[in-house]
C-alpha cells in the first residue's frame, strides 16, 4: 500500500472516529430504563422500593393525571453539587416517571448528564446517573430525534429572541429567606393560583431551597398552566417525556424565582416544532398563564416595578 493510499486511509478513519465521538457527546433529556406490561400500583411500588435501596431520598410524588405518577429523588450528589453554583438548586433533584401509554408500562427517568449541563452545575453527576441505571435499568436516552451536546445545553434558548437559563422570572420578594418559605409555603398550602407543593429540598450550607409544584390551572388567568393541560399537546411521541413535570419555584435569599416557560418547556421537548399541531402554537398561552399562575403562589404582585 502506497503513502499516498495510507493517508487516505487514516483520514478516513479519522473522519469517522471524529463523527462517532461527536454523536457520542450529545445528551437527551430521558433515559427509558423499561417497558412492557405490568400493573401500574405494583410497579411504582416496586420502582420506590429500588430507588430507596439505591440510597435515593424520595421527597415527593404527583399523578399529575391517571396515566402518570412521578417520583421525585435526591441524595447527597444532587445537593452537594447544586450547592456549587449560584442557582443550582434548580438541579438538586431527578424525576423517575411510571407511565401507562398504549396499553404498557414505561419507566423512565430525567438524564442527570443532561441536567448537570441544563443547569450549568460544576460537577456531571455522572455518578447519579450511574446509580439509576444500576436500580432501574437503561434502554438509552430518549426526547428529541437527535441530542444537544454539552456546550449546547449550558448555553440553550430555543430560539432567537427566546430566553435563557439565567433570564429567571423574579416572582416576588420577602425580607428574608425564611420569611419567603413562609410565605410560599402557606400559599401552596391553601393552592394559591391553583398552584400545590410536591416536594421541597433544601440546598446545603446556602439559603436556598427548590420546590417542585402541580399546576391544575383552575381560572381564566391560570387555565393553560395546567400540567394535563399542557402535556396532552405536546407530549405526543409513543415515548412519554412525563419527566417534564413537575415545574420548580427557587427561593433564593428572600426572592423567589421560576424559569419561564418558553425556557422550562423548551429544555424538555427541544425539538418541538413552533408552528403546527402538536406545537408549542397549541399551547401558546401557556408561558403567561404559567408565570401567573407562579406569581400568586408566590405570593407576588404580578407587576413590574
Amino acid at each position: 500500500m502506497n503513502k499516498l493510499i495510507r493517508f487516505a486511509l487514516c483520514l478516513f478513519l479519522l473522519a469517522g472516529l471524529s463523527a462517532a465521538a461527536q454523536a457520542a457527546a450529545t445528551l437527551k433529556p430521558y433515559v427509558l430504563a423499561s417497558r412492557g406490561s405490568g400493573d401500574m400500583a405494583a410497579t411504582v411500588a416496586a420502582v420506590k422500593g429500588k430507588l430507596t435501596a439505591a440510597g435515593f431520598q424520595v421527597v415527593g410524588e404527583v399523578e399529575p393525571y391517571p396515566t402518570a405518577h412521578i417520583i421525585v429523588v435526591t441524595n447527597d450528589s444532587l445537593k452537594n453539587t447544586a450547592a456549587q453554583t449560584p442557582f443550582g438548586g434548580f438541579g438538586a433533584t431527578q424525576r423517575v416517571t411510571i407511565t401507562k401509554a398504549d396499553g404498557e408500562i414505561q419507566v423512565a427517568y430525567t438524564n442527570p448528564l443532561y441536567t448537570a449541563n441544563v443547569y450549568r452545575l460544576k460537577g456531571d453527576l455522572a455518578d447519579v446517573r450511574k446509580a439509576l441505571a444500576a436500580a432501574l435499568g437503561d434502554q438509552g436516552e430518549y426526547g428529541p430525534d437527535e441530542g444537544l451536546t454539552a456546550e449546547d445545553l449550558r448555553d440553550y434558548h430555543y430560539k432567537w429572541l427566546m430566553p435563557y437559563f439565567d433570564d429567571r422570572l423574579e416572582l416576588a420578594e420577602y425580607p428574608g429567606f425564611e420569611a419567603a418559605v413562609r410565605a410560599v409555603e402557606a400559599n401552596l398550602a391553601k393552592g394559591a393560583g391553583g398552584v400545590r407543593k410536591v416536594y421541597r429540598v433544601d440546598i446545603p450550607g446556602k439559603q436556598q431551597a427548590v420546590i417542585g409544584v402541580s399546576m391544575a390551572g383552575p381560572d381564566s388567568d391560570t387555565e393553560c398552566s395546567g400540567d394535563a393541560y399542557i402535556m396532552e399537546r405536546i407530549d405526543f411521541k409513543k415515548v412519554k417525556s412525563t419527566g417534564h413535570l413537575p415545574y420548580e419555584m427557587l427561593i433564593d435569599k428572600g426572592k423567589v424565582y421560576a424559569l419561564p416557560a418558553e425556557f422550562r418547556i423548551a429544555i424538555s421537548f427541544p425539538d418541538l416544532s413552533m408552528m403546527g399541531s402538536n406545537s408549542f402554537a397549541s399551547i401558546m398561552c401557556a408561558p403567561s398563564a404559567i408565570e401567573a399562575a407562579l406569581t400568586a403562589a408566590a405570593g407576588g404582585s404580578g407587576e413590574d416595578d
